[in-house]
């Protein structure tokens, strides 16, 4: 939560003619980071942050269908009960995030965040031990500010304590948001954020415990100009493990026209931000929306390919309890979650766009390649790729997977093309044979 604000290989790839190609220019990102993240001047200097995530998280968080109203210790525990069930937890979604309204309007006698006793009438550490019990993570939401975006107590003046407090419960990822963070006459809004992250990076630091941090601050400045944002993503990096680079995805009430604009907007700003990402440190384009009413089968399939290809976190944000057949299909699928979750910890990075077609390449720690052909556009059209633009290195032939079929294919041709239906993306797994 915050509030700043793509089958079928029924024809071989060599049937498939190379008069087809698109006439695509090569989109670079916008920014590269340097090699040491900067800092406000003057300010205090961070050791850098564990790195607890050698792949991208995946799980699941309440917000985006539950948000406030529908968030309470039991639907926690149902969602969990069915990550497992599911067989999902097994495939790697095992952290468990309680989103913003969890506490009580007011602090306890000692300063001490209180869990609201209606919703979590046994407590936060309760919750902690069921999940743990489950064999999942339990990450919880906090806010930097003086108060979260719902209105609730916020951890400012509280790092240390709050920190302490959620260590005692067995947190084991912590969501810090940005809203109503103060800024000091004199300061910049970007030194006041630096600064209160780095409190909270610190103290979580202190506690000894293996606490994923999750940073919101870049969400705050995504329309400030891209040299301050990207200095904003470039210090998340190192005072955490993930960061949210924009605006929230749709809540799950929003108009299926309104779903798609987000799962797409949101790719969108992201995929631009590939040189500002390394592995262990993680641009997060926020939750996927998969099973949610509303999307078609391809749409739901588009972002669970593009934020694989991506290397973003996989962190499911629906009832799992009422999963359709077919979205339980897209955010089980092994060769997708592999091209994720690959070791190399590359994301992937678009290499031609022409108007809503975009094609993207990511690099594979066995010497593949992942390639997805996204058609963001209302009507059919033919996406295409040669090899070398790719990035694929000279073979002799190639075999391209498609990783939602399974359906493989080998040519000896240059060129990987599709007809991709609208608001569908076409994900390969491309080993070339020397």
């Amino acid at each position: 939560m915050s509030h700043p604000s793509v089958s079928r290989i029924g024809r071989t790839l060599a049937g498939l003619v190379a008069a087809t190609a698109c006439s695509a220019g090569v989109l670079s990102a916008t920014a590269t980071a340097s090699a040491t993240p900067s800092r406000p001047p003057g300010a205090a200097p961070d050791s850098g942050y564990p790195n607890l995530t050698p792949t991208p998280p995946m799980g699941w968080n309440n917000w985006s269908y539950y948000q406030c109203g529908g968030l309470n210790e039991q639907v926690v525990l149902d969602n969990a009960r069915a990550l497992v069930r599911s067989g999902l937890a097994s495939q790697g979604y095992r952290t468990v995030t309680v989103d913003d309204c969890w506490m009580a309007k007011q602090r306890g006698a000692g300063g001490e965040l209180v869990a609201d006793p209606a919703k979590f009438p046994h407590g936060m550490a309760h919750l902690g031990r069921e999940l743990h019990k489950l064999g999942l993570k339990f990450g919880i939401y906090e806010d930097v500010g003086k108060l979260t975006c719902g209105k609730y107590p916020g951890s400012y003046g509280h790092f240390e304590q709050d920190a302490k407090l959620f260590a005692s419960w067995g947190v084991d990822y912590l969501k810090a948001d940005g809203c109503n963070v103060p800024v000091p006459k004199g300061q910049s809004k970007e030194r006041a954020y630096h600064d209160l992250y780095a409190q909270q990076s610190r103290a979580l630091r202190a506690t000894r415990r293996r606490i994923v941090f999750s940073v919101s601050a870049p969400a705050y400045f995504q329309f400030s100009g891209d040299a301050v944002w990207h200095k904003v993503i470039q210090w998340s990096a190192q005072l955490g493990n993930l960061w949210r680079g924009g605006a929230d995805i749709a809540l799950q009430q929003s108009t299926p026209a309104a779903k798609w604009a987000s799962i797409s907007g949101n790719f969108r700003y992201n995929a631009n931000l590939a040189d500002l990402q390394r592995p262990g440190r993680w641009n997060d384009p926020d939750f996927l929306l998969v099973g949610d009413s509303g999307l078609s089968r391809d749409e739901m399939q588009s972002q669970m390919s593009l934020w694989a290809m991506m290397a973003a976190p996989l962190i499911s944000s629906t009832d799992l309890g009422r999963l359709s057949p077919a979205a339980r299909a897209i955010l089980g699928n092994r060769e997708v979650i592999a091209v994720d979750q690959d070791p190399l910890g590359v994301q992937g990075h678009i290499v031609q766009q022409d108007g809503d077609g975009v094609v993207l390449t990511k690099p594979l720690r066995n010497g593949d390649r992942a390639v997805a052909l996204f058609n963001g556009g209302g009507t059919a059209r033919t996406l295409s790729i040669t090899a070398g633009a790719a990035e694929l290195p000279r073979a002799h032939s190639y075999v391209a997977r498609d990783l939602v079929t399974g359906r493989s294919a080998r040519t000896t041709r240059t060129i990987i093309a599709r007809n991709v239906p609208p608001h569908a993306t076409v994900l390969f797994r491309v080993r070339p044979e020397h």
